[in-house]
Order: C-alpha cells, then structure tokens, then sequence
C-alpha cells in the first residue's frame, strides 16, 4: 500500500460471523473520531457489483466454481476502479465487506478450484491492491448458519461439507498471512468483538500515520 496515502481494511469470514455488522460497527466509530472513512461491500456498491450480487447469491442459477469466481473477480475489479482507489489516493480509510479472500476461501477451498492459482489470477486482476489489515472473523459453519435468519442465499444454501471447507479456507489464508490477517473469535458477544477491533485498528492507523 506504498503507493496510497490512505489504509485498506478488510472484513473476512464465513456464513453468520457477523462481518458485516462489525464492519458498520467501525465504520461509525472511525467517523466519529472525524476520519474520513468510505464503506463498501463486494460484491455490490458499484451498479455492476450489484448486478453481479443479484446473479451470484439471490438467482437461483447453476454456477460452477469457476464461473462464480470470474464473475466475482470482475465485480471487485470495478470497485476497485471505481471506488477503492480512488479514494485510498484521497487518504480515506477504505473499510470492505469481504474481498480476495472471499474467492479464495468459497471458490477455492470450498469449491475446489486451484488454490494457488485462483490466487494469482485474482491478484492479477486486481493488480496486487491487498489490503493494509485483514479482520477474520472465525466460528464453526453449524453455529454460522443457525445464526442466518431469512430465506438463505446460493452460498448459504451450499452443504455443511462445504463451509466447513471454506472455514479452513479463511484459517489458511490467516495463517499465511500472519501481519495483514488477525484471527477474532465470533461467538463472543458483539461489543466484546467491537472492542478488540477498535484496539486492533487503532494501532493500525497509528503505525500508518504516526
């Protein structure tokens, strides 16, 4: 991230971790404290990200892995044009629901496509913009998937086998990246959870901006 002035968060982890609340969550405490921070989803912010949403997880459509992780990759491509670079140059903290790691733990590790290659052709096309820090937040597809409340998406209708897989995936991708990815146990309460991460990032923030 050398060649931005802005800091790259990333929210990780599978069905029912509570990312995406926690992700909120920071996005409001960092605005508080008068940080510009832009929060972002992927798929999904960008017209064609949520076009791509819509096909990928609310149609009931017969996707192989493959074309799953292509239509993915270009989602997050655009975002990344349209949106994640842009402001990284204007110094933002640029907060995202999900990202490379995603393709790699469901299309790879719970898919079965070719981890080591999916990597290099994402980071291909994202041009190597990885994130500054990775929060993964962990806890057993069984409890994950009780947690899901509503008519379940293609990916939350994938077979236990499946998640599990994809939890794997996401403690592998953690495990191998040790400065970028930090490990949060999710079935702690919220607040708890909160907390570790406002502590996490903080210190982040001021080793990038001291």
């Amino acid at each position: 991230m050398s060649a931005t002035r802005g800091f790259f968060i990333t929210f990780e982890g599978p069905e029912g971790s509570g990312k995406s609340s926690q992700a909120k969550r920071l996005v409001t405490a960092l605005r508080r404290t008068g940080r510009r921070v832009v929060s972002l989803y992927d798929p999904g912010t960008t017209v064609v990200g949520r076009r791509l949403r819509r096909v990928l997880l609310h149609e009931r459509l017969a996707l192989s892995p493959l074309v799953e992780a292509l239509l993915f990759i270009a989602g997050r491509v655009q975002l990344i044009t349209q949106s994640i670079r842009p402001a990284l140059a204007q110094g933002a903290v640029v907060v995202c629901d999900r990202y490379h790691d995603s393709t790699m733990a469901y299309q790879g590790y719970g898919g079965g496509l070719p981890v080591a290659w999916l990597d290099r052709l994402g980071r291909w096309a994202i041009a190597g913009l990885m994130p500054d820090l990775t929060i993964v937040l962990d806890l057993s597809p069984e409890a994950g998937l009780r947690r899901v409340k509503g008519a379940k998406d293609r990916m939350e209708r994938k077979a236990l086998a499946f998640h599990r897989r994809v939890r794997r995936g996401f403690l592998t991708i953690a495990k191998c990246s040790p400065r970028r990815c930090v490990v949060l146990d999710a079935t702690q309460p919220p607040n708890r959870i909160h907390r570790q991460i406002l502590n996490t990032v903080s210190a982040r923030l001021l080793a990038h901006h001291p």
